[in-house]
């Protein structure tokens, strides 16, 4: 039995019965079944059947969220805003799901019939985490179902019953078995990515993790969409509107306590206007409420983990040791069952730091003064990661400049920490590789084939 730990209390909140090798052995074997006849399925009437399951999934929306934030601490009004990220998703795969699924028909050539079938790969393996526990596997279970495949989604130990209600919102009015949701350790994890009825495997997590499920997909030479975190910057300009750009980076700093993968966990100012930028930054740390994540006016809730408070006192501490100044937060919040770590704020931060190269998925936010755009680029390029970057400014031109020099898989203006479902989500370099979301997200979960049929 799982036991899933409250972060705010350290209470129990929920027990979740693990998978056996019996169940295993029976969920895999359903889920190759069903698929089996779930690819000779219209995509219309695929999109009409995975439309309810939607429609059961948002009803029990408030309920969902409530077990989010118990199960990870995100604060209430956070997690049933994913609810409403998770609508807007969804819909928009669900609308643009057959025009992207039907075959690409080549030039007439007299004699000849040619098309490109987008066929679907057949078991997905979901590998999810417990960050963000309802937009993360739903990038990957939507399209899968929608191209054909079925899909076996083992959720995080910290967020288990998330894929529960996957499991029970979808698969009412779904095949038995194709969408089946998993209790495993990472053993039997790691031995599943192995089992050759699995087709593709789909994982976010760390680094570390998505290097063991690649050398095990690739003994098999099987694809894999990996999305493994980031370290991403933000430059503000000197003609940046300084509201929006500080109450942004704040804001993409301390989200969900910090615990997303395109956080903005280091900013780069321009000299001419850092300090007033320091200024408003601490203000709207300083507005920031921790608490208890059920209450409505919490804005800042506990850490999932609580080994990560040790480990972001350390960057703190290595920070201040490289010459670094601390201008507020730094430290857990003593005397207290919760995972708490206040907003924190570190100037003159160098870029050698481990706050500035390491991930840190808490609410820090350290800063560093930059003196040109060729500076801005060549620290935020200074990285291993290549997630997301932002850069503020009134200037296109400005904007175009960064969007073609720097290393990321989406370059934002003026926003910062948001999917847009009509967009790949893909990164570079330890970022992971592969793609979600837009027609490329469906693309990554089939395979082509070609027909060439001569009349």
């Amino acid at each position: 039995m799982l036991e899933v730990i409250n972060p705010f209390d350290q209470s129990v909140a929920f027990q979740v019965l693990s998978d056996d090798a019996t169940s295993l052995s029976r969920k895999l074997g359903a889920a190759v079944d069903a698929q089996e006849a779930w690819r000779h399925v219209a995509v219309g009437e695929r999109v009409r059947l995975v439309r309810l399951g939607l429609e059961r999934f948002l009803a029990n929306g408030e309920a969902i969220a409530r077990e989010v934030t118990l199960q990870m601490g995100k604060p209430i009004r956070e997690s049933r805003n994913e609810i409403g990220s998770f609508k807007e998703r969804a819909e928009y795969l669900l609308s643009i799901a057959e025009a992207t699924l039907a075959p690409d028909v080549l030039p007439a050539k007299e004699g000849f019939e040619r098309r490109i079938e987008h066929a679907p790969l057949g078991v997905v393996l979901n590998l999810a985490a417990w960050n963000y526990p309802l937009i993360i596997p739903e990038n990957v279970v939507i399209p899968a179902l929608l191209a054909g495949n079925a899909v076996l989604l083992k959720h995080s130990a910290k967020t288990p019953r998330c894929g529960q209600h996957f499991e029970e919102a979808f698969s009412t009015n779904l095949p038995p078995g194709l969408l089946g949701t998993l209790v495993l350790s990472h053993a039997e994890t790691a031995a599943l990515v192995r089992d050759t009825r699995i087709a593709h495997v789909a994982f976010t997590g760390s680094v570390e993790g998505g290097r063991a499920v690649h050398r095990a997909a690739a003994d098999r030479f099987i694809d894999v969409g990996l999305e493994l975190g980031g370290k991403d910057p933000a430059f503000i300009a000197a003609d940046a509107d300084l509201e929006l750009a500080v109450a942004g980076i704040v804001d993409g700093a301390c989200y969900n306590a910090g615990q997303s993968c395109c956080a903005v966990e280091r900013a780069y100012v321009h000299e001419s206007v850092y300090d007033e930028v320091l200024t408003r930054a601490s203000a709207a740390l300083a507005a920031l409420k921790m608490g208890n994540p059920l209450d409505e006016d919490s804005t800042l809730g506990p850490l999932a983990s609580r080994p990560a408070l040790e480990f972001l006192e350390a960057q703190v501490k290595d920070a201040l040791g490289r010459g670094a100044r601390l201008i507020t937060g730094g430290q857990r919040v003593p005397d207290t069952s919760a995972n708490l770590f206040p907003p924190t704020l570190l100037v003159d931060v160098p870029n050698d730091a481990e706050v500035m190269q390491e991930e840190s998925f808490g609410p820090i936010l350290p800063i560093a003064k930059v003196a040109s755009d060729d500076e801005a680029v060549q620290l935020m390029n200074d990285s291993r990661f290549g997630l997301t970057a932002s850069v503020w400014t009134r200037d296109a031109g400005r904007a175009e400049r960064f969007g073609r020099d720097l290393n990321a898989g989406t370059i934002y203006q003026n926003r910062c920490d948001y999917l847009d479902p009509a967009l790949p989500w893909t990164g570079w370099g330890d970022s992971g590789k592969g793609s979600t979301l837009s027609p490329h997200g469906f693309f990554h979960l089939t395979r082509r084939k070609a027909i060439h049929f001569r009349r």
